[in-house]
């Protein structure tokens, strides 16, 4: 423990049973498969790049903790969103006592909210919307074709957002993993704000070949390449924030490449996730980790853990762990 920092100590000490112990465990399994020179893939859901996530994220990215990430569209413009309009955002900490009427107002002042976090659309979402149609209509005319996050890293790379920061850039994930230039998956990248501004841009004719931006089957193809690449020399686990399409849609890239495709791939070297799903009524986002036997993703002896809990919570506590801090 001599070399843990005082956040780590602490979770030692005190996190002993129940939920607490198997994020004790689930953290010590993760520094297990790094040490052993294994690489993560971490998914993320739900929202939480605006629950600023990045703050411990964007560590985890610049210490190579983190080595492919899958996550939603939401999370990867939310953070952008986040980075260039931190000061407008609004917390309504009595959103469970809010009235339809209170959330038409919020509607009429364009703050779109997220739990508690209303998000100002002028200052985030018209933008980044006006700095990525550039992005898009230039490669459009170029006839370039780019995957979503790589249009993001362009923009950032540009230079033309650091005019409108309003955090600490060190603490925005999409910042490190672009210096990185840290592989990333967006499946389902038309279910976000972007993805229906892109549509729109498209159906407005600013920009004319849809495909301009690269999405699904290409990032699945993409994914397919970099788990044959990685797991030739290396075990790559895969740590899940939440469920959906963040999770489901990489770590079905080992069934498919054994059993569509007839490739010898190896199964996931080590698997957590942080969920508050149930695991009834047939809830895949729930499912246990033993589940996924069944289905070709994982082994009998493969490293898994599930904490059932609030993943804004958990999770920073996971990576200060891994980070020692």
């Amino acid at each position: 423990m001599s070399s843990m920092g005082p956040i780590s100590q602490f979770i030692k000490h005190h996190y002993r049973h129940f939920n607490a112990a198997a994020l004790v465990d689930a953290a010590e399994g993760y520094k297990k498969h790094i040490d052993q020179g294994g690489k993560m893939m971490v998914t993320l859901a739900g929202a939480m790049s605006t629950a600023e996530l990045g703050l411990t994220l964007a560590e985890m990215i610049r210490q190579d903790k983190i080595h492919l990430i899958s996550c939603t569209g939401a999370n990867l413009e939310e953070d952008i969103f986040n980075l260039v309009a931190h000061d407008h955002y609004e917390r309504v900490p009595h959103y469970r006592q809010l009235s339809p009427q209170d959330e038409q107002a919020l509607l009429e002042r364009h703050m779109n909210r997220v739990t508690d976090t209303c998000i100002p659309e002028a200052e985030a979402m018209r933008r980044i919307e006006s700095v990525m149609l550039e992005q898009w209509t230039g490669a459009d005319q170029s006839g370039e074709r780019y995957f979503p996050h790589e249009f993001f890293y362009r923009a950032i790379r540009s230079g033309k957002l650091k005019q409108f920061y309003q955090i600490d850039p060190k603490d925005s994930w999409m910042v490190a993993a672009a210096e990185k230039n840290l592989p990333i998956i967006v499946p389902g990248w038309e279910d976000a704000t972007l993805g229906n501004m892109y549509a729109a841009a498209c159906m407005r004719g600013e920009v004319k070949n849809v495909h301009t931006v690269r999405t699904g089957i290409e990032y699945m193809i993409q994914l397919s390449e970099f788990y044959q690449s990685v797991t030739k020399n290396s075990s790559l686990g895969m740590f899940q924030i939440g469920g959906g399409i963040a999770g489901d849609f990489p770590i079905c890239v080992v069934p498919m490449l054994h059993q569509d495709l007839g490739i010898e791939a190896k199964l996931w070297g080590y698997f957590a996730q942080i969920s508050d799903s149930t695991t009834s009524y047939g809830s895949y986002s729930g499912a246990v980790p033993n589940e996924k036997i069944t289905w070709g993703k994982l082994g009998i002896d493969t490293p898994k853990y599930i904490v059932e809990s609030d993943a804004t919570i958990v999770a920073p506590l996971i990576f200060s762990y891994v980070l020692n801090q």
